[in-house]
């Protein structure tokens, strides 16, 4: 059974929420800038960051360039129907039922007592037209009925990793029979120097997607260190002019690679098959520090 208890360590620290969930110690801390907006840790390592009062903010990096490729997915404003994989503080189905009012949404979370942490402290909307679901996120994805998602967004770690089975094509394969027409996959890969397993992961999506976009820090592309990729896939062009001009001016601006240029960036990396695949690599310690 898990406990629930507040830190007790000084003033700084008496309104944190601790908690025993199925992935870990799960730690939830007040943002001492926003009144009512909290960074998700799970054993130390930070997973999401909400702001209850704002939820179209987004502070951490990888979130906020999620969202640029969540806000080209189709015109401003037009509801959705999305699926998250990876549910976290639900940061971004907050963001999709706040910029996209009238979204439908089905979050796929496999930690139970995650999600009733989340619940209990860190209340949804109760107009937010949002289904959480506690199973695999791989299971999930298979009830999705054929063709029903214009967005699918896979952000899932265990133990900072992404479990094997969310990286093959076979996995994919599911993936795209859950998109519509024109439907945009969204992925939050996390790798560093050799990159082995980005390069695998762009292989694979370009097995399975024609359209490929690849959103980093180019320290990480470089392979200088250890850091999140998102890339963007479609079965039609993606809006690269503008994503590249949002990337580019995010506080931490970024780069987009596309087309040959993400191509020769693979370097030949094979697919990924469920026979082959395993999990991305565990981020260094430093990371977190």
């Amino acid at each position: 059974m898990g406990k629930s208890r507040n830190a007790r360590r000084g003033r700084a620290a008496v309104e944190n929420v601790v908690e025993d969930v199925d992935g870990g110690l799960a730690e939830l801390i007040p943002d001492r800038e926003r009144a009512r907006a909290w960074t998700l840790l799970i054993d130390g390592a930070p997973q999401s960051h909400v702001d209850l009062d704002d939820p179209a903010y987004l502070s951490f990096e990888y979130q906020r360039r999620l969202g640029h490729v969540i806000d080209l997915a189709a015109p401003p404003g037009k509801p959705v129907h999305a699926v998250h994989l990876g549910g976290g503080a639900l940061t971004l189905a907050r963001y999709v039922a706040a910029t996209r009012p009238r979204s439908t949404q089905q979050v796929v979370e496999r930690d139970a007592a995650l999600v009733r942490l989340v619940r209990r402290e860190l209340p949804l909307d109760p107009g937010a037209r949002i289904r959480i679901r506690s199973t695999d996120a791989r299971a999930g994805l298979a009830k999705v009925p054929d063709g029903w998602a214009d967005l699918v967004v896979a952000d899932v770690f265990s133990g900072a990793r992404t479990p094997a089975h969310l990286t093959s094509t076979e996995f994919l394969d599911e993936v795209r029979r859950a998109l519509a027409p024109g439907g945009v996959y969204a992925a939050n890969l996390a790798d560093g120097p050799p990159l082995t397993h980005l390069r695998g992961q762009i292989a694979t999506a370009a097995d399975r997607f024609p359209e490929l976009a690849l959103i980093a820090d180019p320290a990480v592309l470089r392979g200088r260190r250890f850091g999140n990729a998102i890339l963007a896939a479609c079965d039609r062009p993606l809006p690269i002019a503008e994503l590249t001009r949002r990337a580019a001016s995010d506080p931490h601006s970024a780069r987009v690679e596309h087309g040959k240029a993400l191509t020769d960036f693979a370097g030949g990396a094979q697919p990924v098959t469920d026979a082959v695949a395993v999990a991305s690599p565990a981020p260094p310690a430093s990371v977190f520090r």
